[in-house]
């Protein structure tokens, strides 16, 4: 069964870099036709997809994002890492990796950007 389990601070200063780490198990990143999704929700909002990276190593990200995005990954280690820079504390949300093909889901990981 795939897990997926995220990492990371889970407080920001504003102005600076979120980093957060989903750890894969029981599959493989690099299977093909798989796509690694990063995913949050504000609080008293909907989800908003971030971007994702394909088994290829592909990114893809969300044109309200891609400015300040970054997904890459470490084969070596079944891990896909998102980088958002200069964060506000509109950034602020619950933030999830998932394969959203095959509906696996990480529990989430609360992200406070503040001072």
């Amino acid at each position: 069964q795939v897990q997926l389990q995220e990492s990371g601070p889970g407080l920001v200063k504003p102005s600076q870099t979120l980093s957060l780490t989903c750890t894969v198990s029981g599959g493989s990143i690099t299977t093909n036709d798989y796509a690694w999704t990063w995913i949050r929700q504000p609080p008293g909002r909907g989800m908003e997809w971030i971007g994702n990276i394909h088994y290829s190593g592909s990114p893809n990200y969300s044109p309200f994002l891609k400015s300040r995005t970054s997904i890459s990954r470490d084969t070596s280690k079944n891990q896909f890492t998102l980088q958002l820079s200069s964060v506000t504390p509109e950034d602020t949300a619950v933030y999830y990796c998932a394969n959203l093909e095959y509906n696996y889901w990480g529990q989430g990981t609360q992200v406070t950007v503040s001072s």
